[in-house]
């Protein structure tokens, strides 16, 4: 906004958006001088609540009755007036224990189910989890392994973890030896290129052209990396609609419809995750306040979201959907402590993937306008 608020109006807009997230009832000035013991009188503060009105900032639903922040209170609140509520010592160990004497081989889909349980019971909101995907998705390893004399089962594995399998039926009978002969020659020519650098090496290759079975086993190759460029977002967990379902903005105004269709359309939700912008730094966070874009059918909501992984080669985007009285000084470290473990789980696991630059650096909070 271009007007500049005085000292004294901040801290008048930044009580009643604090009061209004505890409580959901409209502030006005005489419990402002009671609850909060200012140093001045209630006229003063109506007076200020009026300015403030008049601004944009807060709203009043009757003309005798307490005011509440709009969409652009919060929006100056996050960005202006909020102070980050630090993640205690003992909150932060215990989420780190959770994830780190998690089972081995319950590997990347543990940690997302892992990170939307605990976020949800964290925030008090519904919380959004995408499994990691590469922004270069290439080939990892392939493997072939014979299930008879005429059937392999052929697996792909890409740089973001993602598995496709594929039976192919051989034409003439084939030892396992045969197939790992195969299957090292086919890792060793592909390994580490995407689906287009395959079929541009399978064109300049004449043992592979010049072979059935090995041009069919590339063309295999080929459909399993287009499946997973297809979704490459990846698989979406969700938890926690229980802890919004009985707030006043879902009650009242019957958003809840709306959160379940949206919990419910898996591409809805992919639009969501994958809009935080591609060149925001790795733990950046970004809030949404209020009927935008994807979420305009949710009219009282935000969303915080922030991206983690590796820049420039694997991540995802963790967050939160809640009202938007939602209490962003504290959901906000949650989103971006949760996002760093989760950066430094998927750095470890895909440590051999090229990175641009290092994880864990915090960047600025970006409010939607």
């Amino acid at each position: 906004m271009k007007e500049k608020l005085t000292e004294r109006q901040k801290m008048i807009l930044s009580l009643v958006v604090h009061d209004y997230i505890r409580t959901a009832t409209p502030v006005g000035s005489k419990k402002l001088v009671e609850q909060f013991r200012l140093d001045m009188s209630s006229a003063t503060v109506r007076a200020e609540l009026a300015v403030l009105t008049e601004l944009g900032l807060l709203q009043q639903p009757h003309t005798s009755g307490g005011r509440y922040p709009t969409e652009n209170g919060y929006r100056y609140f996050v960005g202006s007036l909020m102070k980050l509520q630090e993640l205690p010592e003992d909150r932060r160990r215990m989420i780190e224990h959770q994830f780190y004497q998690m089972q081995s081989d319950q590997g990347v889909e543990g940690w997302m189910k892992l990170s939307a349980s605990i976020l949800a019971s964290l925030s008090g909101a519904i919380s959004l989890v995408s499994a990691p995907y590469s922004r270069f998705l290439a080939l990892r390893h392939i493997a072939l392994i014979s299930l008879s004399d005429r059937q392999a089962l052929l697996i792909v594995v890409t740089n973001s973890g993602q598995a496709q399998q594929r039976f192919v039926a051989l034409d003439e009978p084939m030892t396992q030896p045969q197939l790992t002969a195969i299957e090292n020659e086919m890792n060793a020519l592909f390994a580490e290129l995407n689906s287009f650098q395959i079929r541009e090496k399978l064109a300049v290759s004449d043992a592979f052209r010049r072979s059935a079975l090995k041009s069919e086993l590339t063309d295999h190759v080929v459909a399993a990396m287009s499946d997973v460029e297809a979704t490459r977002s990846g698989e979406i967990y969700t938890d926690g609609l229980r802890n919004v379902i009985g707030e006043p903005e879902f009650t009242e105004t019957g958003e809840a419809r709306g959160a379940l269709k949206l919990l419910d359309e898996k591409t809805a939700l992919r639009s969501i995750l994958t809009r935080p912008n591609a060149d925001q730094k790795i733990g950046g966070i970004q809030v949404l306040i209020g009927g935008e874009g994807s979420i305009a059918d949710l009219h009282h909501c935000s969303l915080v979201l922030a991206r983690y992984g590796k820049s420039n080669a694997i991540g995802g985007t963790i967050g939160i959907l809640g009202p938007m009285r939602m209490r962003y000084a504290r959901n906000i470290p949650t989103v971006r402590f949760i996002a760093g473990i989760l950066s430094d789980l998927v750095s470890e696991a895909f440590a051999d993937m090229k990175t641009g630059t290092k994880n864990g650096e915090e960047s600025p909070i970006i409010i939607n306008e």
